[in-house]
């Protein structure tokens, strides 16, 4: 009985934190696909990456906290779920999810050893396809779809935005002949 309220608890949320999780990684990665293509320094990568995760990531959660506010205001929803709650899990899951990206250019500072920067992007495009495919499984699993498809959907849905921000910081720089 405890487990089954504890896990109707957790559904009720999972959109909160699906939402975060999506946005954090596809807005974080998007960061460092535009500044990949155009050849910035892993430290100006990770600076760009955690002011959007900050600034991006609260926001994100106070548009939840709104927007579960006025829903409840206006009984919008029969699950009449706590705002707070509901912005926190967006913020948290935004902020934990979205830092995978830069875990590797975060290494290369770290490690002092100037990695080349392809394989850093390489790295930080890997564990962001596998946030995709993580996210989209346990979403699967929570809403009682196939995760697997669930899974293959978030990758692809992902993919298609890191590389529109790749091409996007690709053909920005060459037009604007920003060369680092």
């Amino acid at each position: 009985m405890i487990f089954r309220k504890k896990q109707k608890y957790a559904r009720d949320y999972v959109s909160s934190f699906i939402l975060g999780a999506v946005d954090g990684i596809v807005t974080t990665f998007a960061v460092v696909a535009a500044s990949a293509g155009v050849g910035v320094s892993s430290t100006v990568v990770v600076i760009l990456g955690i002011a959007n995760l900050v600034a991006d990531g609260f926001s994100m959660g106070s548009g939840a906290f709104l927007a579960r506010q006025a829903e409840n205001s206006n009984k919008l929803s029969r699950r009449n779920l706590k705002p707070a709650i509901v912005g926190g899990v967006t913020f948290v899951a935004f902020l934990a999810i979205g830092m995978l990206s830069l875990i590797p250019y975060m290494i290369d500072i770290a490690s002092q050893h100037d990695l080349k920067s392809s394989n850093i992007f390489l790295s930080s495009a890997i564990i962001t396809g596998c946030a995709f495919l993580f996210i989209g499984y346990v979403k699967g699993i929570v809403t009682r779809e196939n995760p697997i498809v669930a899974a293959l959907i978030t990758f692809m849905l992902g993919a298609t935005a890191a590389s529109l921000a790749y091409f996007a910081g690709d053909i920005l720089g060459a037009l604007l002949g920003v060369s680092v």
